[in-house]
């Protein structure tokens, strides 16, 4: 399988857990999927066999400074790895949410853009969700 391929099957993999969490976060077939972490487990796994392919056929990686990382997303099967890794943990992040929002009571509309920008920015969607979360808890 190609990379081209297997970075197709991994967006098309983790876009109806999205949806899901986005449009039906309370629907029991979204709250398993939420408690099992059957998609970010996948996505590891995933994520796992391009990391060791790429130990393999180039050594150790070097995350020392910016140019060696960006030398290392020159590499196909790295920049790969490089995305399933987004994909796996910026899916945790909104799965995290959806479950602090058990004890939060944020509501849907507001966290649906949350979980939207975290799904395209990750860092953009958890921030305004962690400022909506404490303008709950003060709202003074």
């Amino acid at each position: 399988m190609t990379p081209t391929t297997v970075f197709s099957l991994v967006n098309f993999l983790v876009m109806p857990m999205w949806l899901l969490l986005i449009f039906l976060p309370k629907w029991k077939p979204t709250k398993f999927l939420i408690h099992y972490k059957i998609v970010p487990i996948v996505l590891s796994a995933i994520y796992v066999l391009y990391i060791l392919q790429a130990l393999i056929a180039n050594g150790m990686m070097d995350f020392g400074s910016l140019k060696s990382v960006m030398e290392l997303f020159t590499v196909e099967n790295a920049a790969l790895a490089g995305w399933i890794h987004y994909l796996a943990f910026d899916l945790l992040i909104g799965m995290l949410m959806i479950n602090q929002n058990k004890n939060v009571n944020i509501h849907l509309v507001l966290m649906a853009p949350c979980l939207f920008l975290t799904f395209m920015f990750g860092p953009l969607g958890f921030l305004l969700f962690m400022v909506l979360k404490a303008l709950k808890y003060n709202p003074a």
